[in-house]
This record gives C-alpha cells, structure tokens and sequence, in this order.
C-alpha cells in the first residue's frame, strides 16, 4: 500500500521507517532471536491514532477544535513516553545486555545496531516538528480565547 500510493501517504522518510521496522520483524520472527527488542520498537506504534486524528482533522477543516488541541497534547505526552523515553530505555538495555546482544547472528546484531538507531534519529526529527507545532497551536487557542 506504501509503494502503490508513494508518495501520497508520505516520503521517502515514512517509506524508510516502515522498510527497516518490516526488514527488523521478519528478520526476528525467522531467527526467532532479539524479539523484546521488536516488542518495544513496536509499542511505539502506540501513537499512531494520535497521528491519524490530527490528520483527519485538519482535512476535516478542525484545526481549531479543542479535540484538535487535545489530540496534539496527547501526541506530544505520547510520542515523548513511546517514542522518545521508550527508545533511551531499549538503547539502555542494550548497552546493561550487551554481551548478550552480541551473540546475536550477525545480521541481527548489526541490524539492532543500526535500524533503532536511524529510528530514534527520526523518532526525534519529528518530535520537534510535534513540540513546535504544539506550541503553534497552543499559542493560537490562547490568543484566540
């Protein structure tokens, strides 16, 4: 569905985030190794209806709302604990397991190396974008009371 309407539901950034987490879970599933890991990647999904609802909004013509500012609030509280602090733990307890990870075949330890990363490096990129566009909407509702 993301290659047939490329880029429609979203660039070449949402098409990385989904090949490298589709790559993470197949390779997981096949080896039958690292799979906590893919468990807390995956719980960051948790803020995907947050998202979702402000789109549908914003096309919706809503931005003004109050669900609109109460969805951004929540995407904000919830991309902070699943997106951000969810991430330092997993790098935490990589770091605490380390010489556990490393008995990972080879693949699988490197892919833990490098694909976290790249999504905590975008996990943060759109935080920011969250953080600013939450102080935008707040600011706008506080001066249009």
């Amino acid at each position: 569905m993301i290659l047939f309407h490329f880029p429609a539901l979203g660039g070449l950034e949402y098409l990385l985030h989904h090949g490298l987490s589709m790559f993470s879970i197949i390779l997981a599933l096949l080896s039958g190794q690292a799979q906590i890991y893919i468990l807390m990647v995956l719980f960051s999904e948790i803020t995907t209806p947050f998202v979702n609802l402000r789109w549908y909004l914003d096309v919706a013509g809503q931005k003004s709302s109050k669900l609109y500012i109460w969805n951004g609030v929540l995407l904000f509280m919830g991309w902070l604990v699943a997106r951000i602090l969810l991430f330092i733990f997993f790098f935490s307890h990589i770091f605490i397991h380390f010489d556990q990870v490393k008995q990972i075949f080879p693949l699988g330890f490197y892919s833990i190396l490098v694909i976290p990363g790249t999504l905590a490096v975008m996990n943060v990129l759109w935080f920011w974008k969250i953080v600013k566009g939450l102080m935008k909407t707040l600011s706008k509702a506080r001066h249009g009371q």
